[in-house]
C-alpha cells in the first residue's frame, strides 16, 4: 500500500484518525523527532519534543481532560497548504471531565517533511480550555 505523503494529504490524514480515534494513524503521521507548541498556561501548554511527547504527553493529557463518556468531535473547517506548511482550521467539542461543555476553533500550523509532520503550532482561546476543562 502506497501512502500520500503531501503534506495537505498528511495533514488531513492526522485530523482524519483524531476523529476516528485510529491511534495507530496518528502515531504514524508524527515524525519520530516532531514536535508541537500550544500557548498559554494549561496543562498542555508549552513545547512537546519528539513523537512519544506529543502523542503521551500533549494528546494525551488533552483528551484526559475530556469526558470519555460524551461526544468527543473534531471537524476540519478549512486548510491550505504551500510546499511543506500547511495551516489548518478545525472546530473541536467535548464535555469536560468538569462537566462544562468545551467547544472550540481551533488554528494549527504543520510542517510536513518526508510524509511525517514534523512541527505544529497550534492556537486557540486558551482562557475557554482553562474555563471549561480545568477543575
Amino acid at each position: 500500500m502506497t501512502t500520500n505523503t503531501d503534506p495537505t494529504a498528511v495533514v488531513l490524514r492526522y485530523f482524519e484518525a483524531l476523529a476516528a480515534d485510529d491511534q495507530e494513524t496518528v502515531f504514524n503521521t508524527w515524525a519520530e523527532e516532531g514536535s508541537c507548541w500550544y500557548g498559554g498556561d494549561l496543562p498542555i501548554s508549552g513545547t512537546w519534543q519528539g513523537r512519544d511527547q506529543v502523542i503521551n504527553g500533549f494528546l494525551a493529557t488533552a483528551f484526559a481532560h475530556l469526558d470519555p463518556t460524551k461526544e468527543i468531535g473534531i471537524k476540519v473547517t478549512n486548510f491550505f497548504g504551500a510546499g511543506e506548511q500547511v495551516l489548518v482550521e478545525w472546530d473541536s467539542w467535548a464535555t469536560g471531565r468538569t462537566g462544562r461543555p468545551y467547544r472550540e476553533n481551533n488554528i494549527g500550523v504543520f510542517t510536513v517533511r518526508d510524509g511525517k509532520i514534523t512541527n505544529m503550532r497550534e492556537y486557540a482561546d486558551t482562557q475557554h480550555w482553562e474555563r471549561a476543562l480545568v477543575a
